[in-house]
């Protein structure tokens, strides 16, 4: 069963493209409902990556609704089911789907700031500053800080304490996670982007510490809407080339899209 998957190659995440994979044999029905997937050795075998990357796929797909775990035994298929973000192939290029997925972005992360300031801890606040450090430190050590800004907005979503909204933004993962790799590799471009979203995170994280919801709903939503014009901005050149690559993720794995 394992090598019927097919390989994978350098360039983009490594556990976006495993996820694709394994999603693409489930959605096919090479993967049957209620089958058991491979160990993780073995998938580490199959696709000569780390274990961590395996987790990391495998997770994606938990949160996708496509597998589900059965204490001490390992992951299970389940059923496909249906998915909200079934784009026609000819509206899902590169670009526009970047910009569509940041406005599904806009919508959730403007009210789970807002959430989190009503019902931020101290501990809460923390983990949002820790994570603004840790983002500010990966850009520095001269990283994409991709991880980091996802961290950074799961600590508010955690802050929020809605396990819904947690919920959707999981099952969201590997397509906002690939939205925000395209969006840090344009403004890792320039300075002057990279500054303002600095600037914007801050501003989000002041507001939820100060327990201001509607300052933070705004502060949030106009994060969104400064990284679509940072988007619409970029040179023509990074979508010719680093662009494609980067955002192929948001079109590849959904039904269809193999």
């Amino acid at each position: 069963m394992v090598a019927r998957f097919k390989s994978i190659s350098p360039g983009a995440q490594l556990s976006d493209q495993v996820a694709q994979v394994l999603a693409a044999e489930i959605r096919a029905g090479r993967l049957v409902v209620g089958e058991k997937l491979p160990t993780e050795a073995a998938l580490v075998a199959q696709f000569s990556v780390s274990r961590t990357v395996i987790r990391e796929a495998v997770s994606r797909l938990k949160s996708l609704g496509l597998v589900d775990s059965r204490q001490g035994s390992g992951m299970y298929v389940k059923a496909a089911g249906f998915s909200p973000l079934n784009f026609d192939a000819k509206f899902a290029v590169s670009k526009q789907a970047v910009v569509q997925m940041v406005e599904v972005r806009r919508a959730l992360e403007a009210e789970v700031a807002a959430l989190a300031a009503q019902r931020r801890t101290p501990a809460d606040v923390r983990r949002i500053r820790q994570s603004i450090a840790a983002l500010e430190q990966a850009v520095q050590a001269g990283g994409d800080g991709v991880d980091e800004d996802v961290q950074f907005h799961r600590a508010i979503a955690e802050a929020a304490r809605n396990p819904f909204l947690i919920g959707t933004l999981e099952y969201l993962g590997q397509f906002l996670r690939g939205a925000t790799r395209v969006t840090r590799a344009n403004e890792a471009r320039r300075a002057d982007f990279a500054g303002q979203v600095q600037d914007e995170h801050e501003m989000i994280a002041r507001a939820i510490e100060a327990g201001d919801p509607a300052v933070a709903r705004q502060a949030a939503s106009r994060h969104m809407d400064n990284a679509i014009q940072r988007i619409e901005q970029a040179d023509p050149a990074f979508w010719q080339q680093a662009g494609v690559q980067l955002a192929q993720p948001l079109v590849c794995g959904l039904p269809g899209k193999t």
